[in-house]
């Protein structure tokens, strides 16, 4: 039987907004194909990283960033040996922003970085924290790792008929971040923004994504700053990283199709209002935002 092993790293301190919830969603659309899943969380402190197949990192604030910070110059090297090997990589906000190149806090503090992603953070005199829901387009290189996005038979629901296809091109998550994060030169976006700020609120980009065997490194990595969590709502990504995991920096394989069309009804639903708000919010002063926004962050608006 195939065997998909996940890595959660530090959960115990990087837990915001429900990141834990990616690793479900592996699980369970890995096991609707009857892949075989284990997971093993591994806490601050712990010696060694287990094998895997699929790493998970996700968010925290800056003092859980420290820490693990200080985490990572142990197991650093050992992460990079996984994911040079083929294990996948999903990290999420405060996991994207450690796993980059440069990272300096909000204190001017530069915290120490293992560069499996090419990005640097600032989060010096940025000003307003990037807050609130995000829709973009994703990456056209990344889908078809997982299953192709004009597949011409799409999947068989439980009663029987064909489900209908899906716009493969949007992602949906929400954003709360004040640092300020450029992509090195010749690195991709996971997505370019339709509604929110990204990475940076400039340039349009979100996240990044390096495919199989960029760099020399076998695995898939992902690093975004979309929770929510990303995946559930988002089953064309999470299927992108099992396939990933599976072949491990090896030929693409092509995942059954799922019946799934609770998952993309939500996904298309949240799309649909996350557009309706956007065109009411062009109609709210900025001096509102401002004071808006901070509410927002606490309550995961």
């Amino acid at each position: 039987m195939t065997q998909l092993r996940i890595v959660h790293l530090f959960p115990d301190v990087l837990r915001f907004y429900g990141d834990g919830g990616n690793v479900m969603t592996l699980v369970d659309r890995a096991e609707a194909r009857s892949i075989s899943t284990t997971v093993d969380r591994v806490p601050v402190g712990a010696k060694r990283l287990p094998p895997a197949d699929q790493d998970e990192v996700g968010g925290g604030q800056d003092r859980e960033q420290v820490t693990v910070a200080s985490e990572l110059e142990r197991l650093g090297d050992q992460l990079r040996d996984l994911v040079a090997e083929g294990s996948a990589l999903l990290a999420v906000c405060g996991g994207f922003q450690n796993l980059g190149t440069r990272y300096r806090m909000s204190s001017g503090e530069d915290l120490a970085c293992p560069g499996l992603l090419p990005v640097a953070t600032d989060g010096t005199g940025a000003g307003r924290r990037l807050v609130g829901p995000v829709v973009a387009e994703v990456s056209r290189e990344l889908i078809p790792v997982g299953r192709p996005p004009d597949a011409k038979t799409p999947p068989v629901t439980s009663h029987g008929d064909r489900a209908e296809p899906h716009d493969r091109r949007t992602v949906v998550g929400f954003e709360n971040h004040l640092g300020r994060t450029v992509l090195e030169v010749g690195a991709r976006p996971f997505a370019t923004v339709e509604i929110g700020a990204g990475n940076n609120g400039n340039d349009g980009t979100e996240g990044v994504v390096l495919l199989p065997g960029e760099g020399g490194v076998r695995g898939l990595r992902i690093g975004t700053y979309l929770h929510g969590p990303l995946l559930p709502r988002n089953p064309h990504v999470a299927d992108a990283l099992i396939a990933g995991a599976l072949a491990r920096g090896n030929t693409p394989i092509e995942l059954r199709p799922l019946d799934d069309g609770l998952e993309w009804a939500g996904h298309d639903r949240a799309c649909a209002r996350l557009r309706a708000n956007a065109r009411d919010e062009r109609r709210i002063p900025p001096w509102a935002h401002r004071a808006l926004d901070p509410i927002r962050a606490l309550i995961g608006y």
